[in-house]
């Protein structure tokens, strides 16, 4: 099975990215956690993006708050899917960070969560990985039976 990485631009962002953590576990979903920003490491996020694929990554979650590049700058050197996952804080408490995340040019896309929904972006990588992988679908059916919580 293909694995997912989460990233985030700041490591204060840890708490509101941990749901993401834990349902990605839940399904057991191989994934690691890493922090990187488009902004102060930005040679850092293109290689790391340019080499995911090789590396074994099959989705990549970003969360992001205030100018919310990071999901963009991801998606502009990989062709994998990019899920971005607006965070909240800043002037505009977290609507900036959703805006930024959403408005993509045409043929970069980043599919967009709400804002501090890192819990749906996980569910959403898995059901993007299930599409090829009959035992994690069975798990996703099971999940939305039980009420998705």
């Amino acid at each position: 099975m293909t694995r997912v990485s989460i990233l985030m631009g700041s490591p204060r962002d840890a708490d509101r990215m941990e749901a993401a953590t834990a349902m990605l576990e839940r399904f057991g979903v191989d994934h690691d956690v890493q922090v990187m920003s488009a902004h102060r490491t930005p040679d850092q996020v293109a290689e790391f993006a340019r080499s995911a694929r090789q590396e074994g990554y099959g989705v990549i979650i970003c969360g992001a708050g205030m100018a919310a590049h990071l999901a963009g700058a991801v998606a502009a050197h990989t062709t994998l899917p990019v899920i971005g996952v607006p965070l909240s804080g800043g002037a505009l408490d977290g609507l900036d960070a959703l805006l930024s995340t959403v408005q993509m040019p045409r043929g970069i896309p980043v599919a967009t969560v709400a804002v501090d929904g890192s819990a749906n972006a996980a569910v959403l990588a898995v059901e993007i990985l299930a599409v090829g992988d009959a035992e994690l679908a069975a798990a996703v059916d099971e999940f939305r039976k039980g009420g998705a919580r």
